[in-house]
């Protein structure tokens, strides 16, 4: 059967994206952080997954602000990088899992979780960014990818525990889909940041800390956390933390914690990455 050997939580701030087009890595600027992912690499390497299950949030791309689901999947067999106003980034089309996409189309909505299915979608930086993040400049990125979207955009936006509940139901299906398959899940977005208004700029390192920390001692009290809590300590794109809940959700009750990178500022955002083993 397939299996989820890992959980990774990873930013996706597009600037990074724009750093690794333009060959700006090793700059002063970019250097301390992007030395941080070479570890990350080095794992996925090692890991060597299948498939990567990919938990991001569309800016406003593939779908327009008149409608946007709380949870979509993609069930295409590609996902081209969307134009998101400079051009779309010079990375490889993201190849998918129908088959896999379809059997966890039909299992979640079963288990009560209404998804809307893609067949076609183009895929932002929300995406693109952590593949990236773990996999450098590839031809080809070196595993397929089923994109799970959520709506971290506009008001109202699921529950921490709500998301907490989709990750135990991607696992439940993944664990009862036939084939052999290696699978890693990814949550993304976030950390602390705020990007407009009087408290632009906002970053929380103790706030972001706690969190790491929580992903393996107390995912309990993440679950809990309300969305103002990360509204007012994370600013108010730190509510796309909830995401990461749904890659913890699909792991297991006892996981290890093998690498943590961290660094301030990546633009104008914290940068966190994580790599939880199920023991």
């Amino acid at each position: 059967m397939a299996k989820i050997i890992a959980g990774i939580g990873t930013s996706h701030v597009p600037a990074i994206g724009v750093a690794v087009d333009q060959g700006l890595t090793q700059e002063p600027y970019w250097k301390p952080l992007f030395d941080g992912y070479g570890p990350v690499r080095d794992w996925m390497a090692q890991a060597k997954p299948d498939v990567v299950i990919l938990v991001y949030n569309d800016h406003c791309v593939a779908f327009s602000p008149a409608s946007i689901p709380t949870f979509a999947i993609g069930v295409g067999d590609e996902f081209k990088p969307a134009d998101e106003g400079w051009g779309p980034r010079p990375v490889p089309v993201v190849k998918g899992d129908s088959a896999l996409s379809w059997h966890l189309a039909e299992s979640l909505v079963l288990d009560e979780f209404d998804l809307t299915i893609m067949n076609q979608m183009e895929v932002d930086h929300g995406l693109t960014v952590p593949l990236s993040i773990t996999c450098g400049q590839p031809k080809e990125w070196p595993f397929k990818v089923v994109p799970i979207e959520v709506n971290v955009v506009l008001f109202p936006q699921p529950t921490g525990r709500r998301c907490f509940a989709l990750g135990r139901a991607i696992r439940k299906a993944v664990e009862a889909y036939p084939e052999d398959l290696r699978v890693v899940v990814f949550g993304t977005g976030g950390m602390s940041h705020q990007i407009h208004g009087e408290r632009a700029g906002l970053i929380n390192k103790a706030w972001d800390t706690a969190f790491l920390d929580d992903l393996t001692a107390d995912p309990q009290r993440l679950t809990a956390m309300p969305h103002v809590e990360y509204m007012r300590e994370a600013g108010a794109e730190g509510i796309e933390m909830i995401m990461w809940l749904i890659m913890r959700g699909a792991l297991g009750d006892d996981t290890k914690e093998v690498y943590r990178h961290y660094h301030v500022p990546a633009s104008n955002t914290a940068a966190g990455l994580i790599v939880l083993e199920n023991r």
